[in-house]
């Protein structure tokens, strides 16, 4: 084999990034730096590929733009975030957390424990308030969102699954719950995203009413549109709440 041959295959197979080389290839990749310490360094298999993929998605990046920003292969891109048995080496996660502006720790899983904005503050920050529209576009589709509503025992602040359907925040709940309690009255829905390495994020409050979607075709349809079952579990998560929205507003922090 010729050495252009050789190198060609070398470059395509997987294994380049960090799952262990045969000792007959050198390993100075996996070796620049000694593995972080973080609470969580022996993630489960997989997870540390299925936090690439998430920060990735949630950056709005392709895969051809992650490895290009972290100079590795988009094959092996693929191959870290859809094989569970992928043990990327140090040098190649510190280039991936640059690339999708985070932390090792993160992608290892060691800050799941802590709550976020645990960095400092930016030097030159600025707090912008955000126009419907802007606030729209952050809900997305779908998320996990608070609601703050008010209970005999005093105010209380929940987080649920949500998805918008018709331009309506919607989640589903257990009927009886303190969740449930809330429908008929005003509410309000908080959602939020930090940048850690950045240290600047947003905020997206939407005030209004709770209404039970009780027409059942109408709660077929909304089970049918939902991103995804309450992460809480449970089959008894069945009734369907939306918030009728009277006012939205937002604010986000801009790093110059």
């Amino acid at each position: 084999m010729s050495e252009q041959t050789r190198s060609d295959t070398l470059s395509a197979t997987p294994r380049d990034e960090g799952t262990p080389w045969p000792t007959s290839v050198a390993t100075a990749d996996v070796r620049e730096a000694p593995r972080p310490t973080v609470r969580t360094a022996a993630a489960a298999p997989g997870d540390i590929g299925r936090r690439i993929a998430a920060r990735r998605e949630e950056l709005g990046l392709t895969r051809e733009d992650t490895a290009a920003r972290a100079g590795t292969a988009a094959g092996y891109l693929r191959y870290l975030e859809e094989q569970s048995t992928a043990r990327p080496g140090t040098s190649v996660l510190i280039r991936l957390a640059g690339a999708l502006d985070t932390s090792v720790a993160a992608l290892y899983g060691g800050e799941s424990d802590l709550p976020p904005g645990l960095g400092q503050a930016a030097g030159h920050a600025e707090l912008i308030e955000l126009g419907p529209e802007d606030c729209l576009e952050r809900l997305s589709t779908h998320g996990v969102g608070r609601l703050a509503t008010d209970t005999p025992g005093g105010l209380v602040i929940l987080p649920v699954n949500y998805s918008v359907i018709d331009g309506a925040i919607a989640f589903r709940t257990t009927p009886g719950s303190t969740i449930a309690a809330a429908v008929g009255s005003n509410v309000a829905f908080q959602v939020d995203h930090v940048d850690e390495a950045l240290s600047q994020g947003w905020s997206v409050l939407v005030q209004g009413s709770a209404r039970a979607v009780t027409d059942p075709d109408v709660r077929r349809r909304f089970d049918a549109l939902a991103h995804s079952r309450p992460w809480a579990g449970g089959e008894a998560r069945d009734l369907w709440v939306r918030v009728e929205q009277d006012r939205i507003s937002g604010r986000r922090i801009a790093v110059r």
